[in-house]
């Protein structure tokens, strides 16, 4: 994995307020390591744009039905970053999500009566396996990924079709549990949310802190401490805001209040998977295998071990957003739209700031980049723009994205 100069500085080096030290920070964003700044920016700037087309965008109903309808972004961006950071890609995660959805939609049917318990792993275990089934096509033939998944691509929709048309009920089928229907359409309580907003927040708070003490009592060049407070300010506020919208009253026929579900559902996968990315030797072997495959190969590393592990925790991924898309759908249908899906998660994890090239990405950025695809698709509906001018307006973002992904490469590669 290479590592650029600005990765470790030296303790003896110049306050970062001095002018020596700017120039360092816009080399490093010129390098592409400006983090999450351009895509906020973007993101900031979509709202602005629609909430000025139509004051509605900033309602409170209109925020939350933006995160829950950025879900199924959100979770098919951060199952493509899994294979993304080893240069691999996978083009069936959109018919997997839907395979995986309708599996635990008719086991938990008036047909069958499967308890959620079994039907809900059930699901989750078929698109691990059959990310299991691409990566060892992938690895025992020594075949693109692209190809292997494209293929899997048309399998996973042909055995969606099958068995949805096997249940007899006119190419659909409706979820009949109470529990896979709440995924989505439940909420927490309005004191439930203070807890966990607050509780998220101030763990986050704690954590940001923490890294930073580490850098610094390991002598590597932190971050100024107003940075870290401004980060930890700008966090509570958001917080708070985001409290006070998922607590107004969403409905006029009667009192919805609180978090849906899916949102700490989305949390909790963005947690354990950065966790393991940035905590775990796995996590970090991936970016190594990215970076450099036949460095980390003589350097002892097993790559077909770890690049088998990413398929699967990218299947995972995958089941858990297929559960959650028939959730919001209350049902499945043969008419799921996976070719578009599978392309709206490579676009929320490069929009998001993860390289096509591998070895560079975080879990953050298919937050991010799912919520700007989220934000133009609602922004673009309330401003009843069609949907060939949406597919368009996203179709741009995503190839701005790869053109300052590939000049911040290039600008890296120069200065080494």
């Amino acid at each position: 994995m290479t590592t650029s100069q600005t990765d470790i500085e030296s303790p003896d080096a110049p306050d970062v307020g001095s002018s020596t030290n700017l120039l360092a920070q816009v080399k490093r964003i010129w390098q592409g390591d400006s983090g999450l700044l351009p895509i906020l920016i973007g993101l900031a700037a979509l709202v602005i744009f629609f909430e000025v087309r139509t004051s509605v965008f900033l309602q409170p109903e209109n925020i939350t039905n933006l995160f829950v309808q950025s879900t199924i972004f959100i979770l098919l961006g951060m199952a493509e970053i899994w294979l993304l950071l080893l240069g691999d890609i996978d083009l069936s995660l959109g018919y997997a999500t839907g395979l995986g959805g309708a599996v635990a939609v008719i086991l938990v049917s008036n047909n069958y009566r499967w308890p959620w318990y079994l039907a809900l792993p059930l699901a989750l275990i078929v698109t691990i396996s059959s990310s299991a089934l691409s990566a060892f096509i992938v690895i025992r033939f020594r075949l693109p990924s692209f190809i292997v998944t494209l293929a899997m691509f048309l399998g996973l929709e042909g055995v969606m079709l099958y068995i949805i048309n096997a249940q007899g009920t006119g190419g659909s089928v409706s979820v009949q549990n109470n529990i896979l229907y709440n995924l989505v359409n439940g909420n927490l309580t309005p004191l439930a949310t203070w807890i966990f907003v607050v509780a998220a927040a101030v763990l986050t708070s704690f954590l940001m802190l923490r890294a930073d003490q580490t850098r610094r009592k390991s002598g590597l060049g932190g971050r100024p401490m107003w940075i870290t407070i401004t980060k930890i300010a700008l966090l509570g506020i958001s917080s708070l805001l985001l409290i006070l919208v998922f607590n107004a009253n969403r409905s006029t026929f009667a009192h919805v209040v609180g978090m849906p579900f899916a949102i700490p559902i989305d949390l909790f996968v963005l947690a354990v998977s950065t966790f393991i990315l940035a905590k775990t030797k796995a996590g970090r072997y991936l970016y190594a295998i990215g970076g450099n495959t036949e460095a980390a190969r003589r350097a002892g590393i097993n790559v077909n071990r770890y690049r088998r592990m990413a398929f699967m925790l990218s299947g995972l991924t995958t089941g858990i957003a297929g559960l959650l898309y028939v959730s919001r759908l209350v049902g499945i249908s043969t008419g799921i739209e996976g070719g578009t899906y599978v392309l709206y998660a490579v676009a929320a994890a490069v929009i998001g700031g993860a390289s096509l090239y591998g070895g560079r990405g975080k879990m953050i950025h298919a937050v991010l980049g799912g919520l700007v695809i989220g934000t133009i698709d609602n922004g673009m509906s309330l401003i009843n723009l069609n949907a060939a001018t949406q597919l368009i307006a996203t179709a741009i973002v995503l190839l701005a994205a790869v053109i300052v992904d590939s000049l911040a490469r290039r600008g890296s590669t120069t200065t080494r």
